[in-house]
C-alpha cells in the first residue's frame, strides 16, 4: 500500500493538494489534471523528490519523512524531461537501472524493448533520441524496474500507436498485479484500463 495521510502542497499560484488523504493499492492509478494543474508535482511528491507542505506519505511500511533513502528505494521516477543521462547509451542507463533495482526483470526488460521497438536505439547515447524514442526509454526501464511504486508521467506523449497500444497493454497487465502500484499522470485516463484511484486535479 502507498498511504498518503492529509497531504498538502501548493505552489505559489496553484493549490496542488489541500489536506489530502487515499490509500493506493496495488494496480493503476491515475492522476488527472489539465495543462499546469500539477501533475508532476503530484508524481514528485509520491516519489519522494519533492517534500509536502503538511502530512505523511507510506510506501511499504516506510514513513518518507523517517526513511527517504529506504522510501526512495522502492519507487521508480524519472521526468520525461530530464537531461540527466544524456551522455549515456541507452544499453548502459538501463543498465544502470538494473543495478538500482534488485527486482529488475531482464526478460520483461527484453519485451517491453521488442515491444517499443527500441532496438534500434539500443547503442544510441540518449540525447541523439527523439523526444518519443527518449520517454520509451523512461517506460522500457520503469517496467522492467520492478519497483513497488511505479510512476508514469505523460506515457502517450510522442508515441506512435502502436507503442500507445503496447503501454495500454502493460497498465491493462498491471491491473492483474498483486505486488506494484502504478500511477499514471496524463490529461484524460488511460483507455479502458481499470484504476484503483483517480487523483483529479481538475482542468
Amino acid at each position: 500500500m502507498l498511504n498518503l495521510s492529509h497531504v498538502s502542497f501548493a505552489h505559489p499560484d496553484c493549490v496542488v493538494l489541500r489536506d489530502f488523504s487515499a490509500q493506493l493499492a496495488p494496480g493503476v492509478a491515475l492522476v488527472l489534471g489539465g495543462d499546469g494543474r500539477g501533475k508532476t508535482t503530484v508524481q514528485r511528491l509520491l516519489a519522494g523528490e519533492l517534500p509536502p507542505d503538511a502530512g505523511r506519505l507510506q510506501l511499504g511500511g516506510v514513513f518518507l519523512d523517517e526513511q527517504p533513502e529506504a522510501y526512495r528505494q522502492k519507487v521508480f521516477w524519472k521526468d520525461p524531461r530530464s537531461a540527466a543521462h544524456d551522455a549515456l547509451t541507452v544499453t548502459d542507463y538501463l543498465q544502470s537501472v538494473q543495478r538500482a533495482y534488485p527486482d529488475f526483470d531482464e526478460a520483461v526488460l527484453a519485451n517491453v524493448i521488442d515491444g517499443l521497438t527500441l532496438g534500434p536505439q539500443l547503442h544510441k547515447n540518449l540525447f541523439m533520441l527523439s523526444t518519443g524514442s527518449k520517454r520509451k526509454v523512461w517506460i522500457a526501464a520503469a517496467v522492467a524496474s520492478g519497483a513497488l511504486l511505479t510512476l508514469l508521467d505523460g506515457p502517450f506523449v510522442s508515441l506512435d500507436q502502436a507503442s500507445i497500444n503496447f503501454v495500454l497493454q502493460v497498465l491493462a497487465e498491471a491491473t492483474q498485479q498483486s505486488t506494484r502500484i502504478w500511477v499514471v499522470a496524463d490529461y484524460v485516463p488511460p483507455g479502458d484500463v481499470p484504476l484503483t484511484t483517480l487523483i483529479d486535479l481538475g482542468d
